[in-house]
């Protein structure tokens, strides 16, 4: 059945294009400059060139988070997919999933060339893969709900600048720091884990409702794709928690031994990805 379901990707060809170059832009000029501005021009070409990647990279899914976090919202309360979580369709879904699926093109590619560890490739990929064949369509009422993982992203990213800015200047384990920590634990656990499970056990549902109209081939890379993807947000939650005690059970380190880590992912700068921790 699904099989034979008419594409609509031919619609919205132009949106992933576009998106993946936007996203693309974003990550070779705009961020570069931006962060030039900020930690100043010294600061900047004093960078490894892993370092000003781990800058760019999150400057970008930053950008992501907060373009997509809307488009979202708009397509929460869509008759059409409510109707039919399987195979129900909208054109605002289609600009959702355009979006989304041309960020994890870049991501994937980024995660690749920049390699950090298999848990970022699989999650740019498997994200990739389910987002195109949203398109069939197939599943795009819940398209749009597990975007709304991305609320944590601004925070995480927001976290991890300021943990770079206040360790180069030896102000680490701050009050500040605490809050924001607390806050990107509260919005991960929240929206990954809470609500994320919640829409995952949904989601099965209604891959088991459908499964006699469906290859079991999709069925199974759709239901292990997610249960891949929920496994890496429990990995990235305990390392945000043990990065966080780290911190603040731990002295505050002297300003001339981290004047040059102002891009590491050391695990030691807190709940904002200690590496292994996603991006986006």
């Amino acid at each position: 059945m699904a099989a034979v379901l008419p594409s609509h990707i031919h619609d919205h060809l132009h949106t992933i294009f576009l998106s993946t170059v936007g996203f693309a832009v974003v990550h070779h000029l705009a961020a570069p400059e931006l962060v030039r501005f900020v930690l100043g021009k010294k600061a900047w070409d004093a960078l490894s060139s892993r370092d000003r990647v781990g800058w760019q990279s999150r400057l970008t899914s930053l950008t992501h988070a907060l373009l997509i976090l809307p488009l979202t919202a708009r397509c929460l309360h869509i008759p059409a997919l409510a109707a039919d979580r399987a195979f129900g369709w909208d054109p605002r879904a289609g600009t959702l999933l355009g979006v989304a699926s041309g960020y994890f093109l870049w991501d994937s590619i980024v995660s690749l060339v920049h390699f950090e560890g298999v848990g970022f490739v699989v999650h740019g990929l498997a994200c990739l893969i389910i987002y195109v064949n949203a398109f069939r369509p197939f599943l795009a009422y819940y398209g749009a709900r597990f975007l709304l993982w991305e609320l944590s992203t601004p925070f995480l990213n927001v976290h991890w600048y300021r943990d770079r800015m206040l360790d180069k200047t030896g102000k680490t384990g701050t009050l500040l720091q605490l809050v924001n920590g607390l806050t990107l634990i509260g919005t991960f656990a929240g929206a990954r884990l809470v609500y994320g499970s919640i829409m995952s056990l949904q989601f099965y549902q209604t891959l088991f409702e459908v499964r006699d109209g469906v290859s079991v081939v999709i069925l199974l890379g759709y239901a292990i794709g997610n249960t891949v993807l929920n496994g890496l947000n429990v990995v990235w939650f305990t390392k945000m928690i043990a990065a966080l005690r780290k911190r603040f059970s731990s002295p505050a380190p002297n300003p001339k031994d981290t004047k040059a880590r102002t891009g590491t992912t050391a695990p030691t700068n807190g709940a904002a990805r200690p590496k292994g921790t996603k991006r986006d």
